[in-house]
C-alpha cells in the first residue's frame, strides 16, 4: 500500500471565498499571500493520487489560531472521508491551548478522524518544548491514540513564508517530554533524525517517525542516504505536502540516490503502515 502522509485540502467554498479566508488567519495569509499559491479539494487530490499510484492519503486543512476556522476545516475532512473511506485518512487540526481543544478532537475521534496535524507551532503560539503550553494536548493525543503530525524547521539555510522558530532541540524536548506519543515530524524535523546516531537520543526518539514534506526545496538527494547512515529509514515516511508539490517529484528524487526498491516501498508506504494502523486504531 502506497501511502501519501501529509496533504492539505480545503473544501471547494473556502477556496471559492479565499480572498476573504485568506485574512481570518495570519499564518494561513502568510503561507498564501502568493497569487501563485495553490490550493486543492479532495478531487483534487484523488486525481493526482490515480496518476501517482497513492492508495491512501493522510488529509487535513491548515495549522490556524482560530477555532472557527479549524472546526470549518475538520468538518470537510469529515465528510470526505465518509464519502471516500477508501482512499482518504483524517487527521484533526486544533489551536492546543484553546479551551475548546480537548472537545473539538474528541469529536473529530467519534466522527472517524485518525490523528491530529500538520500542527505549525508558530501559527498556533505554541512552543512545543514547555510542557505546560502543550503537555494537556498530547495527553488527549495519547488517550484517543491520535498520532501527532507536528511541523518542525532546520533553523539555518534560506528563509521562506512559514519558516518558523522550532527546531530540532524543541521537537526532542517534545518528545522526550511525552514518550507514549507517536509522533510524526514533518519535513524531516529540521534535521532532528541526524541526531538518532546518538544512542540516548535514539532511544528517546523511539515513538518518533518523520515525513519528508518539501524535501526537494530543502536538501541535495542525497538526505535519504544520510538517513540510512542514521539508522532511520525505518521510520521516514512519504508526505507530498500536496498541493506544494505532487509524490512524482519524491520518486524523481530518489531516482537520483542509492536507495534500493526495498528502501523505496519502506518509505512510500510500509514505514506509515506502521504508524497508522497499529493497534488496529484504522478499519
Amino acid at each position: 500500500m502506497k501511502i501519501d502522509m501529509h496533504v492539505h485540502i480545503l473544501s471547494p467554498d473556502f477556496i471559492k471565498d479565499i480572498k476573504k479566508n485568506i485574512e481570518r488567519d495570519a499564518h494561513f495569509k502568510l503561507l498564501h499571500s502568493n497569487p501563485k499559491a495553490k490550493f486543492a479539494t479532495a478531487e483534487d487530490v484523488l486525481m493526482e493520487m490515480d496518476k501517482t499510484g497513492i492508495d491512501k492519503s493522510v488529509i487535513f486543512g491548515f495549522s490556524c489560531l482560530d477555532m472557527g476556522m479549524s472546526k470549518e476545516a475538520n468538518d470537510y475532512i469529515i465528510d470526505v472521508v465518509k464519502r471516500y473511506p477508501d482512499r482518504f485518512i483524517g487527521f484533526a487540526i486544533v489551536p492546543p491551548n484553546h479551551p475548546e481543544m480537548e472537545k473539538e478532537l474528541i469529536r473529530c475521534a467519534e466522527a472517524g478522524l485518525k490523528g491530529v496535524g500538520e500542527i505549525i507551532p508558530d501559527a498556533v503560539h505554541v512552543d512545543i518544548s514547555k510542557q505546560d503550553e502543550i503537555g494537556k494536548f498530547a495527553a488527549v493525543c495519547q488517550k484517543l491514540k491520535f498520532p501527532i503530525l507536528m511541523h518542525a524547521n532546520e533553523l539555518i539555510g534560506h528563509y521562506y513564508p512559514g519558516k518558523g522558530k522550532m527546531g530540532p532541540e524543541q521537537a526532542y524536548l517534545f518528545a522526550v517530554n511525552n514518550p507514549e506519543n507517536t509522533i510524526i515530524y514533518a519535513h524531516w524535523g529540521g534535521g532532528l533524525f541526524f541526531y538518532e546516531l546518538m544512542p540516548e537520543v535514539r532511544k528517546n526518539l523511539k515513538n518518533v517517525y518523520y515525513d519528508n514534506a518539501a524535501s526537494p526545496y530543502l536538501y541535495k538527494p542525497q538526505v535519504y542516504e544520510a538517513a540510512r547512515s542514521a539508522g532511520v529509514l525505518d521510520k521516514v515516511v512519504l508526505g507530498s505536502d500536496f498541493p506544494l508539490l505532487s509524490p512524482a517529484r519524491y520518486y524523481r528524487e530518489w531516482s537520483k540516490t542509492n536507495l534500493t526498491e526495498e528502501e523505496k516501498m519502506k518509505i512510500n508506504g510500509e514505514n506509515a503502515y506502521k504508524i497508522l494502523f497499529s493497534d488496529k486504531n484504522i478499519d
